[in-house]
């Protein structure tokens, strides 16, 4: 059902239903002072009570398809009827009018105003003297101009509310988009942690069991090194499952004081991922705690660098260092192997070529998105015949927090 171009309103349905009451109550006393007790005042008095009940059904019937257009027919006859008998009770014709305003769409309102408003002005022009143009026209002029500005108001709402409905739906369509994002996210950032924690993991357990095969047989001893090297490292492997199912960095890096967690498990990173390259892991500053995710990501970072040296760099030598500065933290992972070129590298994960250095630009990328993710940033130097060094660093306050 089409609506009028005033929406109900609980508080203006009271207000009006008040008015009015007030308006006939005030009417009929007036009648009743400057005419007699006859025929014609009881009628008016009837009329005037039967205008209020008639008036009063109005919500009664708003729900209905038909009956609010029968209602405004029978309230706006026996207002006109009440009016002509009674010029007094003209002043009824606010309420009634914005009850019209309420259920008749608008060019019908404007119909039933404008006769509304010719009514008043017949009925005051009966007990005037004279003819006076203005009692015609001014309230004509004021009645069109009334409904003309109630129905830009109500044009202007509808704008105000499409444009809230489209917000609305933009902003559902945005956090729609950043859930997918943040998914995509989370997914890249396991891919990167399962890559170079138990990717990396697995890789020396790879070796270090080949290495054992080969040497089962001549060299039980060492082969039995090799062996318990290789639990240790899925041991390690298993932890960093955990630890990524949980989000959460490696135990022994939480409350961290005083700085000594870090270098020792870069140390062990060193011994379990040499696999026949000789690693130095050397510390320079003084050690502070840093928090558990930098120490994690610093962990990682060497883990990754490491596996890289071994697998692809054919170095001989490997140096760790890790750098404590007033404002940052350092970490340097050194290898005297044959090097490449880090654009022709760059370019190749882009075009996303096969090629024997595939695991190596995943895992250095890895390292700098890692970086990037806790406000810290990766470097990689590299030529051919000349080593490869791979920075890491992540800034810190004078208490080793990580600066927001």
């Amino acid at each position: 059902m089409q609506e009028g171009i005033l929406a109900p309103v609980a508080r203006l349905d009271r207000w009006l239903d008040g008015v009015l009451l007030v308006l006939l109550v005030t009417c009929s006393v007036r009648y009743l002072l400057r005419h007699d007790l006859d025929v014609t005042a009881v009628l008016v008095l009837g009329g005037a009570l039967v205008l209020g009940v008639a008036y009063s059904t109005r919500r009664l019937v708003a729900d209905h398809e038909v009956w609010p257009t029968v209602w405004v027919g029978v309230v706006v006859v026996l207002w006109v009827a009440l009016t002509l008998v009674a010029p007094s009770f003209a002043w009824t014709a606010v309420p009634v009018a914005f009850a019209v305003l309420q259920v008749v769409p608008f060019p019908y309102a404007v119909t039933v105003v404008v006769v509304m408003t010719a009514v008043v002005s017949v009925a005051w022009s009966r007990i005037t003297d004279g003819l006076d143009p203005t009692v015609f026209v001014g309230p004509v002029g004021i009645a069109l101009v009334t409904v003309l500005s109630y129905r830009a108001l109500e044009r202007e709402a509808r704008s105000r509310q499409a444009l809230i409905d489209e917000l609305t739906e933009a902003q559902a369509d945005l956090a729609a988009a950043q859930r997918r994002s943040g998914a995509l996210a989370e997914r890249t950032r396991l891919s990167r942690e399962i890559h170079d924690s138990v990717g990396q993991g697995l890789s020396s357990i790879t070796l270090l069991l080949g290495a054992a095969e080969q040497d089962w047989a001549r060299r039980p001893d060492v082969a039995r090194e090799h062996v318990a090297a290789a639990g240790s490292a899925a041991r390690e492997g298993l932890d960093e499952v955990r630890q990524i199912v949980r989000d959460l960095a490696p135990a022994d890096l939480e409350d961290d004081e005083t700085g000594e967690a870090l270098p020792a498990a870069l140390r062990r990173v060193a011994a379990t991922g040499a696999h026949g390259v000789d690693v130095q892991v050397r510390v320079h500053g003084d050690p502070v705690g840093v928090p558990p995710a930098v120490a994690s990501a610093l962990v990682r970072s060497a883990r990754g660098a490491l596996a890289n040296v071994v697998e692809h760099s054919a170095a001989h030598r490997a140096v760790v260092s890790l750098t404590y500065l007033s404002d940052e933290v350092l970490l340097d992972v050194r290898d005297d192997g044959h090097g490449f070129d880090p654009a022709r590298l760059a370019q190749t994960v882009v075009r996303g070529d096969p090629g024997d250095r595939g695991d190596r630009g995943r895992g250095l990328g890895g390292i700098r998105h890692r970086a990037a993710d806790l406000g810290g940033s990766a470097d990689v130097e590299s030529a051919p015949g000349e080593g490869t060094t791979v920075s890491v660093r992540f800034p810190l306050d004078g208490n080793g927090a990580r600066h927001d």
